[in-house]
């Protein structure tokens, strides 16, 4: 399909209260990426030209924390009910009335481009479009107390999904003419009742709304198909000087001698670093924090490792695990592991089981073998949305 102009709504005012603690469920995490972004994300990634996201009075600030970084959106405040927010998107949006616009909730986050191509490709002979899955399960009706009173014909059923797509113009008309009191589920019944024609796309499982606590993990598992695994490998290596004590991998081992370098010669930290970095494609240390500037002198490595973990973040991204080899004759590794292992996992946000520190000699060859300093290598394993 060739390039479509479109804009989009995003619906992100509610509470989410059944969707058990943690705050509403658009800003909560998921693969580290608050809910709502992901919706952003793919449907700037698909091409629209403005997205309008609507949050509730007071959101302000938490929405533009979770859409740091990225260009063609605006906020909107919402309204009591989805309708009403709906509506206050569309005035936001400021579209012709022959604008193709998309509203979207924002607990759907899986949305993919295949899916709003097929709805605007559907939309050039409708009123509207929506996903939809056919109800393949046998409905039962109950009554309070879970007594089933009636099992209900699910021929001809169908389960809606976002986003939906119109013309402006037609729902910013059908909207003024739904009557008052009465509220819509969603923005094609709207439309259907002013007399549009409604035709349905193929649904997907992965456009599932979050709604209770047990969803969040089943978007979880979903999510991973939407994920590319990084591998990065790192390696450095510093001489020995004059001293006491050498840092290595975030832990201050007692020596006598030091490791030399502009910082504080952490070869461990520095190599995990550059994995980092080479994961995602930034570069390495020197790059980030050239040795030519004077403020990086006797830093903390640790400061080089949160950076690198921040510009993984910062792309909806996370750490899977971590592997350090340190190459040396002495100081001796295997007393100092486990704290290594615990600060790397401070430092990263890791559970205890993906931080590996292992220590290996060169059977006395070669520049550790003769002590003259010591190296590393680090292997990390990024996941990156995809």
């Amino acid at each position: 399909m060739g390039h479509v102009d479109f804009l989009a709504v995003i619906v992100a005012a509610g509470s989410g209260q059944r969707a058990g603690p943690g705050g509403a469920k658009q800003w909560r995490p998921l693969r580290g990426r608050p809910v709502a972004r992901w919706s952003l994300e793919a449907l700037l990634a698909a091409g629209a030209r403005r997205v309008v996201v609507v949050i509730a009075p007071g959101d302000e600030a938490v929405a533009a924390a979770a859409f740091a970084g990225l260009a063609g959106w605006r906020l909107a405040p919402g309204g009591a009910t989805r309708d009403r927010s709906v509506i206050a998107g569309l005035e936001a949006l400021d579209a012709a009335a022959d604008d193709i616009v998309l509203v979207h909730d924002a607990a759907r986050p899986l949305v993919e481009t295949r899916h709003i191509e097929a709805l605007i490709a559907a939309l050039a002979h409708a009123d509207g479009a929506l996903p939809a899955l056919a109800v393949a399960d046998t409905l039962k009706r109950a009554a309070p107390g879970a007594e089933v009173t009636a099992t209900v014909d699910r021929a001809g059923l169908w389960r809606a999904q976002t986003p939906q797509a119109f013309r402006a113009g037609r729902l910013a008309a059908a909207y003024d003419a739904w009557p008052a009191g009465e509220s819509p589920t969603d923005d094609a019944a709207v439309v259907e009742r002013y007399g549009g024609r409604i035709v349905l796309t193929a649904g997907d499982p992965r456009l599932m709304k979050l709604t209770y606590p047990e969803d969040f993990a089943m978007a979880d598992l979903l999510a991973g198909d939407a994920t590319a695994t990084r591998i990065g490998q790192g390696f450095d290596a510093h001489r020995f000087g004059p001293g006491d004590g050498v840092w290595l991998c975030g832990v201050l081992i007692a020596h006598d001698r030091a490791l030399i370098g502009h910082s504080d010669a952490d070869a461990g930290l520095h190599a995990l670093t550059d994995a980092l970095l080479g994961a995602i494609g930034e570069g390495d240390i020197g790059d980030h924090f050239p040795p030519s500037d004077p403020q990086w002198r006797g830093v903390a490595s640790s400061v080089f490792l949160t950076h690198a973990a921040e510009l993984i973040a910062a792309r909806g991204g996370r750490v899977v695990n971590v592997d350090v080899t340190l190459i040396c004759e002495r100081p001796k590794i295997k007393p100092h592991r486990q704290a290594m292992r615990a600060r790397l996992a401070e430092l990263l946000g890791l559970p205890l089981d993906r931080v590996s520190v292992k220590a290996t000699t060169t059977e006395a060859m070669g520049f550790t073998g003769r002590e003259e300093g010591l190296a590393a290598q680090a292997v990390a394993s990024v996941e990156l949305p995809g």
